[in-house]
């Protein structure tokens, strides 16, 4: 939970480097949010007669320049510019691969300077 909040407070910071852990642990509470707020909306029967959540669209909604920029970050820990999101199976290859050993030109390791 705390990546989470990690992005949340770099809200649209698009420089420097953002570890594997950070991106896929705000990937999944997202998930589970979005669940979460589609399963609360179902109990309480907003939006019954169609089939789109609009708690969870409004959650995305708000999210969505913090998913930017951490996608951004990820792609920087890979040595890549941030239009690689823009590639849609090589992000996902790059969003799974080891971040570069030491820094690079986006900024220092983050593994390197969170284990100290």
């Amino acid at each position: 939970m705390n990546y989470y909040f990690t992005v949340l407070k770099k809200y649209a910071v698009f420089s420097g480097r953002a570890r594997r852990a950070e991106y896929w642990y705000f990937f999944l509470f997202n998930l589970i949010i979005a669940f979460g707020l589609g399963f609360i909306e179902g109990i309480m029967g907003i939006a019954s007669e169609t089939d789109d959540s609009v708690l969870a669209g409004i959650y995305q909604l708000a999210i969505l320049i913090p998913s930017i920029a951490v996608g951004v970050r990820r792609m920087h820990d890979v040595n890549k510019s941030g239009w690689f999101l823009l590639i849609p199976i090589y992000n996902l290859i790059l969003a799974v691969t080891d971040g570069t050993k030491g820094d690079n030109k986006y900024g220092p390791d983050p593994k390197a300077t969170e284990t100290k």
